[in-house]
C-alpha cells in the first residue's frame, strides 16, 4: 500500500506503522503528541505501545503480542557520533515478562528515513513472510521471504533480490532471524547493513550485522513467522534535513564530543583497535576479580590475556575500513574478522565475523574456561547465523558445565553427551544441537534457564533417590527473573549486584546500570553513593535508549574537563553529558541541562516497572535477587581462592583484628562473609525502593506514578492492579 511521509520535524517523523499480521491491515498513523512529548522515543515509547497492546493475561506467542521497533529523536543523525541506536520491545517469551533489547547498524535511522517514529506489528503471519517498506516509492507491502533456515544465506538471497530490482546496497537495510530462535525462547534479531569501506577480496563493501540479543525478541519474530523486516530508503538532504530547532547547535555539540573521542579513546581504552573486547584486561585485574571464570567461580585467569583485546587488535581484527556501526561515528568500536570454521555444516569456510564485543569473548572465553580467541569468534558467528543470543547461550553452557562437575548431571543424562571446561569440540556441538532443537538436553536448555534447572533436579532425583538439589543448584544458576547474566563477576561490586537485582526490570542484565567498572574504580564509596547511582545512572543509560543514542563515547570516552568538576560525580562524565545536552535542545528546541533531560527517563523505568507487577503481583520484590555465586564464595574451597581480600573484608566487618580473623574456621568466616553481603544488598534494594517511590515490596506508589505523570498512560487494568498491590 502507498503511503505518505512529510518531513522531520525536531527528529520526528511524527508518523507510526502498525501491521497487523492476521488481517492483513497495514496502517501508518499520527504519533500521538502527548505520548511522544512524554515517553520521548525508542524504549520509553516502546514501552508504552506494549502496554497499550497487552493484558494480564497476554502471553509472548499470542497473535495480540506487539513486536515494537522504535528508534529516538536523536537517532540517525550523523553529525553526531554514535546516533545508530534502535529498539526492540515485546513481551519476552524467556522471563514472560516485557523484553526490551538494543541495537546498532542502520535499520532505525533508515525506518525514520522512511518516515516512522515506530514500527508495531501483531497477529501471525503465513510461514517466512517478509514485510518491506519502500522509502523511495513510498510503498509497503508483505511477501515471502526466501525459505532458509541460516541468516547469512538469507542475508544474501536479500541482498541479491533487491539489487536485481535496482537498489544500491547502501539503500538496502534489513531485519532477520534464523532457525535458531524457532527452537529456544532467546533468539536474537540481526540488523544488517553495508559497510562499504571493509576491503574484501580486493574488492571494498561487505554487509556486516549488529544484534537485538537479549530477552528472545527474535524468537517473537519467530513466533510471527516473520523472517525479514526490509526497508529502502536514503539519508535526508538539504540545510537541516532532520529538522533541527537550532542545526548549528547540533553541529556545534557534534564538533565537540568528536574532538573528545578523537584525543581520548587513543590514548584510553583504545575502541578504535580493540573494540568493547579491551574490557577483558581491566575485569581480569586482580585487585577486581570481576572476569567470570568457569561459570563465575572466579574472577580471574592468567590465560585471560590471551583472549584479551589487544590478542584480537592484533591477531584477527580487520582494521582497513572505518568500523562504525553508523557514519559519524569516529569510535570506530564495531571491530570483526575472518576465521576458518571448524563444525557444522559450513566447516572448512572463510566467514566474516562481526565481533567478539566483550559478552561474547568473556561469555565464550573465561566463563566456559576457552582460551582461544578463534574458538571465540566460530561460536559468535553461529550464534547468529542461528538467530541466538551468544550471551544466554554462553551462560547457559556454562551453568551445564558446572553441573556436570559437580555430578548433577552425568553423561548417562544426557545420551552419553557432556560438556567440560575448555572442551571446544563438545562447546561447538552443542551450539548446532541447541539451534536444532535435536536432542532432549539441547530441547530443555533452548526453553532456559528456570526450566533447565527443574529438568536436571528431576535427572539427579531419578537416578540417585535422593531429593532435588534445587537449592544447591539455584546458588550458581546464574539469571535474575530468567534472564541469564550478562558477563560481570560481581562479588566485589556491591552496587552491580542491586543493578542486577532490582535495578535492571528484564532481568540480570548490564543495559539499565552498569556500575561495576566505575564502582571497582571508588566512584561509590559510601552506602548513600551507591544508592544514589542505582537512580542517576540507570536515568542516563536508559535515556539514551529513548535518544536512539549509542552509550559508548559517553560512558567509555571520560571527557578530561569532567575530571576537574567539584562537587558532583565526575564518573558520570558530567562535561560530556553537557554536549549531550546541547545536542538534544538544538534538536528539540528546548532549554534543559542534562539532569532534567535524563530525569524523565523515571518515566518509562516506572512504566515497565508496573508491567512487572502485573505480572508478578505482590511478589515483584521477591524476584529481585541474584544467586548466591553473584554475591561472594559458594564453597569454601572459593573462599580460600580470595582468602586475603576476604579475610580483609571480614576484619573491617567484625571490628577484629585480621590475625584473629585468619585463625577462625574457612567455613565460619564464609558464613559471617555471606551473611553480611546478604544484609547489605537487601538493605540497598530497599533503599533504591525508597528513593525509586516504590513500596516494601517494590511497587510503585500510585503517588509516585501521579507526581510524575504517568499514572493516566495507565490502562484501567493496571491502575487496579497497583492499587490492590499497594493495599
Amino acid at each position: 500500500m502507498e503511503y505518505s511521509k512529510k518531513p522531520l520535524i525536531h527528529g520526528y517523523a511524527n508518523q507510526i506503522l502498525t501491521i497487523d499480521l492476521d488481517s492483513g491491515k497495514i496502517d501508518p498513523q499520527p504519533l500521538d503528541e502527548k505520548a511522544r512529548d512524554f515517553f520521548i522515543g525508542g524504549r520509553g515509547l516502546g514501552l508504552y505501545f506494549l502496554h497499550k497492546k497487552i493484558s494480564v493475561k497476554t502471553k509472548s506467542d499470542d497473535p495480540e503480542n506487539p513486536l515494537i521497533l522504535s528508534p529516538g529523536p536523536l537517532g540517525g543523525i550523523p553529525q553526531f557520533p554514535g546516533t545508530s541506536k534502535c529498539m526492540a520491545i515485546s513481551l519476552s517469551p524467556l522471563t514472560r515478562i516485557p523484553g526490551v533489547s538494543n541495537f546498532g547498524g542502520h535499520f532505525g535511522a533508515y525506518l525514520k528515513y522512511a518516515g516512522f517514529d515506530a514500527l508495531e506489528i501483531t497477529g501471525i503471519g503465513e510461514e517466512n513472510t517478509m514485510i518491506v517498506i519502500d522509502g523511495f516509492k513510498n510503498d509497503i507491502s508483505i511477501t515471502k521471504a526466501p525459505a532458509m533456515d541460516q541468516v547469512f544465506d538469507l542475508e544474501k538471497a536479500i541482498v541479491d533480490r533487491f539489487l536485481q530490482a535496482g537498489h544500491d546496497k547502501k539503500n538496502i537495510v534489513f531485519l532477520t532471524t534464523g532457525v535458531g530462535a524457532a527452537n529456544t525462547t532467546y533468539g536474537c534479531i540481526n540488523s544488517h547493513y553495508y559497510d562499504a569501506a571493509k576491503p574484501v577480496d580486493g574488492t571494498k563493501g561487505l554487509y556486516r550485522t549488529k544484534q537485538a540479543g537479549r530477552t528472545g525478541l527474535g524468537t517473537v519474530m519467530m513466533q510471527k513467522n516473520i523472517r525479514a523486516i526490509v526497508v529502502l530508503s536514503a539519508y535526508p538532504h538539504g540545510e537541516n534535513p532532520y529538522g533541527a530547532a537550532d542545526w548549528e547547535k547540533v553541529k556545534q555539540s557534534g564538533t565537540k564530543l568528536h574532538k573528545i573521542v578523537k584525543e581520548v579513546d587513543p590514548q584510553a581504552l583504545k575502541m578504535y583497535r580493540k573494540g568493547s573486547a579491551g574490557l577483558i584486561s581491566f575485569m581480569n585485574k586482580d585487585d577486581y576479580q570481576s572476569l567470570p571464570v568457569n561459570n563465575y567461580q572466579y574472577g580471574s585467569h592468567p590465560e585471560a590475556e590471551k583472549i584479551c583485546g589487544k590478542t584480537y587488535a592484533e591477531q584477527l581484527f580487520d582494521h582497513r575500513g572505518m568500523d562504525g556501526c553508523f557514519p559519524g561515528c569516529n569510535l570506530m568500536c564495531t571491530k570483526g574478522g575472518w576465521v576458518t570454521l571448524t563444525s557444522g555444516g559450513h566447516k572448512g569456510k572463510k566467514v566474516w565475523v562481526d565481533g567478539p564485543e566483550y559478552e561474547t569473548a568473556a561469555g565464550f572465553g573465561s566463563n566456559l574456561g576457552m582460551w582461544n580467541p578463534e574458538f571465540i569468534m566460530e561460536a559468535n558467528w553461529h550464534c547468529d547465523n542461528y538467530g541466538i543470543d551468544t550471551i544466554t547461550t554462553a551462560v547457559i553452557m556454562a551453568f551445564l558445565m558446572e553441573c556436570y562437575q559437580r555430578g548433577y548431571l552425568v553423561k548417562e543424562d544426557t545420551d552419553g553427551f557432556m560438556l567440560a571446561w575448555g572442551d571446544k569440540t563438545s562447546a561447538l556441538e552443542f551450539i548446532h544441537r541447541l539451534a536444532r532443537r535435536e536432542t532432549e538436553l539441547a530441547k530443555v536448555a533452548g526453553r532456559g534457564m528456570i526450566e533447565l534447572i527443574d529438568w536436571i533436579c528431576r535427572k539427579y532425583t531419578a537416578r540417585t533417590g535422593k531429593e532435588k538439589p534445587v537449592n544447591q543448584i539455584g546458588q550458581f544458576a546464574m539469571h535474575t527473573k530468567g534472564l541469564p547474566f550478562s558477563l560481570y563477576r560481581t562479588h566485589r561490586s556491591l552496587s552491580m549486584q542491586a543493578s542486577y537485582s532490582a535495578a535492571s526490570d528484564i532481568g540480570a542484565h548490564h543495559a539499565a546500570a552498569w556500575l561495576v567498572k566505575v564502582d571497582l574504580l571508588g566512584a561509590f564509596p559510601t552506602f548513600e553513593t551507591k544508592a544514589r547511582a542505582l537512580i542517576t545512572y540507570p536515568r542516563v543509560r536508559l535515556g539514551n535508549d529513548n535518544l536512539g543514542l549509542c552509550k559508548l563515547p559517553w560512558v567509555d570516552v571520560f571527557n578530561p574537563d569532567s575530571g576537574n568538576r567539584k562537587d558532583t560525580d565526575i564518573y558520570i562524565n558530567p562535561a560530556s553529558q553537557e554536549i549531550y545536552a546541547d545536542f538534544y535542545n538544538g534538536m528539540l528546541g528546548t532549554n534543559m541541562t542534562w539532569e532534567q533531560i535524563f530525569e524523565r527517563t523515571d518515566r518509562d523505568i516506572n512504566l515497565q516497572r508496573v508491567m512487572n507487577v502485573m505480572t508478578f503481583e505482590k511478589t515483584t520484590g521477591e524476584h529481585d535477587w541474584i544467586p548466591d555465586r553473584a554475591i561472594g564464595p559458594t564453597e569454601d574451597v572459593l573462599y580460600e581462592k580470595e582468602k586475603d581480600y576476604n579475610d580483609r573484608q571480614l576484619s573491617i566487618i567484625l571490628n577484629k583484628p585480621l590475625d584473629e580473623i585468619r585463625k577462625m574456621q574457612t567455613a565460619q568466616k564464609r558464613e559471617m562473609l555471606m551473611n553480611h553481603r546478604k544484609e547489605e544488598l537487601k538493605k540497598l534494594i530497599s533503599v533504591y525502593y525508597t528513593q525509586r517511590g516504590w513500596n516494601g515490596a517494590g511497587i510503585p506508589k500510585v503517588e509516585t506514578l501521579k507526581q510524575i505523570g504517568l499514572w493516566n498512560f495507565l490502562s484501567e487494568e493496571a491502575r487496579i492492579k497497583v492499587t490492590a498491590t499497594n493495599e
